[in-house]
């Protein structure tokens, strides 16, 4: 999403078309989504900075119909129907929740859908809530098995330190292990918009790894991000 202008139509229409080619390759793919707040400040011309947590849940309350409708138009282009899925930290923790929230988006995905993923914001509260996608995505994962989580960031993966801050960070390609040298690396949220930065990245990694699902960061920026990472973009494996 771009303040200013809005939803970025072009790149969501690349990344379903990714979606899509995953899926002919026999590839079952769900999404977690970021961008219902950040949809609804622009669509209710909302003040830069923080909000209240009223203001905050209001903003995704618009948002999500926008950020729905936004996907299901992009994947229903490559002939993909769209299951929204809205979750709480409870849906993750809770036992009989979790397996609930299991078992509807794998009876998605048996059917076809391809399940889109968001924190319920407009209930969430500051105490049970992830605030961030990254790890609610290595929650996913590994709730659903996956073998693989992939993360669309600013930035092509781990650097040994900020390299806005310092031009001799050196880009990680691989990591074996998230040890506290690799944790530390990790910087904070970098925008108004961004909720997580790589720390959040970097706690999904462990989330993931765990439980045996490995994990890509790279930019997401670009169109297709997907298929650039199929032809050698740069990323961090975990």
């Amino acid at each position: 999403v771009d303040r200013k202008t809005g939803l970025k139509r072009a790149w969501l229409n690349s990344l379903a078309r990714d979606i899509a080619a995953l899926r002919r390759d026999g590839h079952e793919v769900l999404v977690v989504s970021s961008g219902a707040v950040a949809m609804g400040r622009t669509v209710l011309d909302m003040r830069s900075g923080s909000l209240k947590l009223e203001e905050n849940q209001a903003a995704a309350a618009v948002g999500q119909i926008a950020l729905a409708r936004a996907w299901d138009e992009a994947l229903d282009k490559e002939g993909i129907t769209t299951g929204q899925v809205l979750v709480t930290i409870d849906d993750t923790e809770s036992r009989r929740r979790y397996l609930n929230a299991r078992a509807t988006i794998g009876a998605l995905l048996r059917m076809g859908a391809v399940p889109v993923i968001n924190e319920n914001d407009t209930v969430a509260t500051n105490e049970i809530r992830y605030g961030d996608n990254d790890r609610l995505a290595g929650r996913v994962a590994t709730m659903m098995n996956a073998d693989l989580l992939i993360i669309l960031s600013d930035v092509d993966g781990l650097y040994t330190a900020s390299p806005a801050l310092d031009p001799d960070a050196r880009h990680l390609a691989e990591i074996e292990a998230i040890t506290p040298e690799i944790e530390a690396m990790a910087g904070e949220a970098a925008s108004e918009l961004s909720r997580g930065g790589m720390r959040t990245k970097v706690e999904a990694g462990k989330i993931a790894t765990q439980a045996g699902t490995a994990m890509i960061i790279t930019k997401g920026a670009v169109d297709n991000p997907l298929s650039a990472l199929d032809g050698g973009a740069p990323c961090s494996l975990f």
